[in-house]
C-alpha cells in the first residue's frame, strides 16, 4: 500500500495527515505553537518551536497510523500564506516568523495606497496590498529594524521554511507567493519593479528560486529523517497556500462549482482561467493547477465566532455534555428548533475583522428579553453564513452561477447549517466530509509530483468522494432574503 503524508502549517496549530492512494485519512496529529505578542498587532512565532512542532506532529501521526516510514511514497506541505519568515543566507532564522494576522504595518498599507503605489502594483499582481503581506512587513523592517532587515539572506512563507527544514532546500513556491505583491502575475516570474515600488528594492536577491506545487523540490535529509521518522531521501514536493490545499481537498477542479470554507476564516473560491481585473474581488492568485487561476474572497468572519460565543455562554452546558460531538449535537438540535423566521436578533460576526470596508466590531442586535442563549446561537449562525454571502455575491459577479457551492469545515458538520448555506445563497451545496483539508490537498499533490497520478484533476477524481447535498428551501430563501437585507442596513448605518 502506498501512503502520503501532508502537513499543514497553520497560524498557532500545526497538523500532520497520513493518507493512503483511495484518500482515506489513516492518521492525523497536532501539534500547538505559541504566539508571542510583543507589541499590540504583532504576531510572531519562534521558527525553533515552529519546526519542533512539524517534527513532533510527524512523528506521531506516524506512530498512531502504524505505517511504515519506507510505505510513505511522498511528503506535501500548506501552510498560511502572506505573514514572513526571513533567513540568512545560510538559512539561519534573522527573526521570529511572523503570522498572517499581524498588523503592525497597517499603516504603511494605507501609505501604499494613498501613494498611488497600490494602484500601480496591481497592474502587475492583481491583488490588493494588504499589511500583513510581505512588502508591508518588509518595509516596517527595513523603517523599523535596520539591523534584521539588512542580515535577510532569504524570504519565505511558513510551509516553504518547513520545506527548507526538512531538505535542506530554499525554494519559493509559486501559489504561496503570488499573493504577497512579489510576483507579476502576467510572467509568473519576480519583477524587479515590484521591490522597487514599495520602497524595498534591497530583497530582490533574497528572493529564491521558484518551484511549483506539484514538483519535487528536495528529499528529507537525514537530519530531519531523525527528527520526524520519515526515512531519508523520501520526496518532498513544493506544496501550497493553504487556500489551494484546501480547494484541492475539496475538489474545486471543476470550473463550474464554488468552494467555500466554514472554519476560522471565511474562504470562498473558484478557478478560472483569466483573472479577475476589474478589482471587485480581493485577490488573484496563482493555483496549482498550471494555467489557472484562484479566485479569492476571504475573511476571518466565519465558524471562529461560534467558538468565542461558546466560551462565554455556553461553558456550562459543554461541560455537562461531557464530549464534544455530544454538545455540538445538543447545540445543533437547539438551533433547528428555531425557526428562521422565529430569529430576530442579528448578528455581525466581526470578533476578529470585518469584511465590509469598515472598522467595525461584532454585535448582538434586536435582542429581545425573551430571547434566550439558544437564540443567540442560531443569530451566530445566520451571521456567519450572511458574511459568507457577501463574499459570494463579490465572486458571482465575475462568473457565471455555479452549478453548486462545495462546502467544507467545521460548518459541515452541522446539518441545519449546511442547510442554511442553501437556503441564503440560493444554491445547491455539497457538503464534504472534512479530512484536515489542508493536509489532504498537499497530499494529493505530493502524490502526483511522484507520478503516482498523472495530473491534480487525476488525483481529485480518485480521492475526493462525493458529499452530501442540501438544496435550497424556497419559503426560507424568501426569509432569509429580507433577514440578509435588514443584516446589511444596519452595517451601512454603522459604517
Amino acid at each position: 500500500m502506498n501512503y502520503y503524508l501532508g502537513i499543514d502549517n497553520g497560524g498557532t496549530v500545526i497538523k500532520a495527515a497520513l493518507y493512503d492512494a483511495a484518500g482515506s485519512q489513516v492518521s492525523v496529529a497536532s501539534e500547538k505553537v505559541e504566539m508571542i505578542c510583543p507589541k499590540v498587532g504583532f504576531t510572531e512565532r519562534e521558527l525553533s518551536a515552529v519546526w519542533a512542532a512539524n517534527a513532533s506532529a510527524v512523528r506521531k501521526c506516524l506512530a498512531r497510523s502504524g505505517v511504515r516510514a519506507d510505505d510513505i511514497r511522498s511528503v506535501g506541505l500548506s501552510g498560511h500564506g502572506k505573514g514572513l519568515y526571513i533567513t540568512d543566507k545560510e538559512g539561519n532564522p534573522v527573526y521570529r516568523g511572523i503570522v498572517s494576522t499581524d498588523s503592525r504595518a497597517s499603516e504603511i498599507e494605507k501609505a501604499f495606497y494613498a501613494e498611488g503605489v497600490a494602484a500601480r502594483a496591481y497592474k502587475k499582481t492583481f491583488q490588493k496590498v494588504l499589511a500583513c503581506q510581505p512588502v508591508c512587513l518588509l518595509r516596517w523592517l527595513k523603517e523599523n529594524d535596520r539591523a534584521v532587515y539588512d542580515k535577510i539572506g532569504w524570504i519565505m512563507s511558513a510551509k516553504d521554511y518547513i520545506r527548507y527544514c526538512l531538505t535542506g532546500k530554499i525554494r519559493a513556491e509559486l501559489t504561496d507567493i503570488s499573493g504577497t505583491n512579489l510576483l507579476n502575475l502576467q510572467t509568473m516570474r519576480y519583477d524587479a519593479e515590484l521591490p522597487e515600488m514599495f520602497g524595498i528594492p534591497e530583497i530582490a536577491g533574497a528572493l529564491p528560486p521558484l518551484c511549483k506545487s506539484a514538483e519535487i523540490c528536495g528529499y528529507v535529509t537525514a537530519a530531519a529523517a531523525e527528527q520526524t521518522g520519515l526515512r531519508e531521501g523520501t520526496p518532498v514536493s513544493g506544496g501550497m497556500f493553504d487556500i489551494d490545499a484546501c480547494a484541492v481537498g475539496v475538489g474545486i477542479c471543476d470550473e463550474r462549482d464554488v468552494c467555500v470554507i466554514g472554519g476560522t476564516w471565511s474562504i470562498n473560491e473558484y478557478i478560472s482561467p483569466a483573472p479577475v481585473l476589474d478589482g471587485s474581488i480581493s485577490m488573484n492568485s496563482a493555483f496549482c493547477k498550471d494555467g489557472y487561476y484562484l479566485i479569492e474572497e476571504c475573511s476571518p468572519t466565519s465558524a471562529g465566532n461560534l467558538e468565542w460565543v461558546i466560551e462565554r455562554f455556553f461553558s456550562k452546558e459543554r461541560a455537562e455534555c461531557g464530549s464534544s460531538d455530544a454538545f455540538y449535537a445538543m447545540l445543533n438540535e437547539g438551533v433547528a428548533k428555531i425557526e428562521p423566521q422565529e430569529c430576530g436578533v442579528v448578528f455581525l460576526p466581526f470578533l476578529f475583522d470585518c469584511n465590509e470596508d469598515a472598522d467595525l466590531g461584532a454585535a448582538f442586535l434586536n435582542l429581545k428579553a425573551f430571547d434566550d442563549k439558544m437564540m443567540l446561537a442560531r443569530a451566530v449562525y445566520e451571521g456567519v453564513v450572511f458574511s459568507h454571502k457577501t463574499h459570494i455575491d463579490r465572486l458571482l459577479k465575475s462568473r457565471n452561477t455555479p452549478v453548486k457551492i462545495r462546502l467544507a469545515g467545521g460548518v459541515t458538520k452541522s446539518a441545519v447549517w449546511s442547510q442554511m448555506f442553501a437556503d441564503v445563497t440560493g444554491l445547491n451545496v455539497e457538503a464534504v466530509a472534512d479530512k484536515e483539508l489542508g493536509c489532504f490537498g498537499a497530499a494529493m499533490v505530493a502524490a502526483v509530483a511522484i507520478g503516482d497520478f498523472a495530473s491534480i484533476d487525476e488525483a481529485e477524481k480518485a480521492c475526493v468522494g462525493k458529499g452530501k447535498m442540501y438544496y435550497p428551501n424556497p419559503e426560507n430563501s424568501k426569509i432569509y432574503a429580507e433577514k440578509y437585507a435588514r443584516y446589511k442596513g444596519i452595517i451601512e448605518k454603522l459604517k
